[in-house]
């Protein structure tokens, strides 16, 4: 069953078209991946399903509620945590969690049970008399995290949440977001991380207000878009990566390459031997390399799907069912 879903949802500025016949769903108690670039219409899209701005055509609905007519239903049952941290600086952190529980009208025994259970679930007890404005990025977010969650809402929108804040913190709260999400609760994430990407159940790709692609990560490697016909993925381990980089773009047997963490990804010809890369290579004085057959990561596919959409002007690139 689909907690969000959308159909050919469009949304204009005048005559700026901010998103454009955006259609894809999202299931129930998965983790939801949604990126794109900046501008691209993530968070307009996130307005009018939060029901903060209107479309200007096509439908959507959250948790069965319609976007349009049951905003009121809609923002009883979601919860929302931005990139920004925009809680009450000067409240504590108790102070805070008071008034968002507050504001969606918990009272009495149950209020005093949802404060402890979201202070419970993000460890924030040690803080509970804090100032929000004292705390590190990454308790912030914490702290935000339990704000969204005191109502106890069925699906969260996190926009970005952890952009801006130390890796140790940064796998922390993803493990609370699979935590979350084992306890039957939707999260749509949107991400510029590649690895938090690879977490998700499922992903959605938008680039310049149209949707490109949506599905799992590992389908979506697959896409012939991605691998062309009479060509391979390689990963290649070598000293002075930048270096060979610069020589291998050069390379007529090259189609793309990029630095991937320590090593070199890239496309070429199939029918050109692994061995060609070493002798490329060996031109400029580099050896012990290591060439291996590989699959393209997340990031090769949303570039890749990139420069063909913005090459060939690309309808939507579907994974296969």
């Amino acid at each position: 069953m689909s907690a969000i879903e959308i159909n050919e949802l469009t949304k204009k500025f005048g005559d700026f078209t901010a998103v454009d016949q955006v259609s894809f769903a999202v299931r129930e108690g998965e983790i939801f991946g949604f990126l794109g670039p900046n501008g691209s219409g993530k968070s307009t899209i996130i307005r009018m399903l939060c029901g903060l701005i209107s479309p200007t055509a096509g439908r959507a609905s959250v948790i069965g509620f319609d976007i349009e007519k049951q905003t009121d239903e809609i923002r009883q049952n979601i919860g929302y945590m931005s990139q920004q941290f925009s809680l009450y600086q000067d409240l504590t952190v108790r102070e805070n969690i008071n008034f968002y529980a507050q504001v969606y009208g918990l009272k009495g025994e149950h209020f005093k049970q949802r404060r402890q259970a979201v202070i419970d679930l993000t460890h924030m007890e040690p803080f509970i008399e804090r100032r929000a404005g004292m705390l590190s990025g990454g308790w912030k977010q914490r702290l935000a995290l339990a704000c969204a969650l005191v109502h106890e809402p069925k699906i969260i929108f996190l926009d970005e949440p952890t952009a801006g804040i130390d890796p140790v913190a940064r796998r922390e709260l993803w493990d609370l977001f699979f935590q979350l999400s084992s306890e039957g609760m939707t999260l749509f994430v949107t991400t510029h991380y590649m690895d938090e990407a690879e977490r998700c159940a499922r992903v959605g790709y938008i680039y310049n207000s149209r949707l490109i692609t949506c599905g799992e990560p590992d389908v979506l490697k697959q896409l012939p878009e991605v691998t062309p016909d009479n060509t391979k993925w390689v990963e290649v381990f070598c000293p002075n990566t930048t270096v060979a980089l610069g020589e291998l773009k050069r390379a007529d047997y090259v189609q793309s390459a990029t630095i991937f963490g320590q090593s070199i990804h890239l496309l070429m010809k199939a029918e050109v031997a692994l061995e060609r890369i070493q002798k490329t290579l060996a031109k400029i004085a580099i050896s012990d390399v290591e060439v291996t057959l590989a699959r393209p990561s997340l990031e090769d596919v949303f570039v890749s799907l990139t420069k063909r959409y913005s090459t060939n002007e690309a309808q939507q690139v579907r994974p296969p069912a």
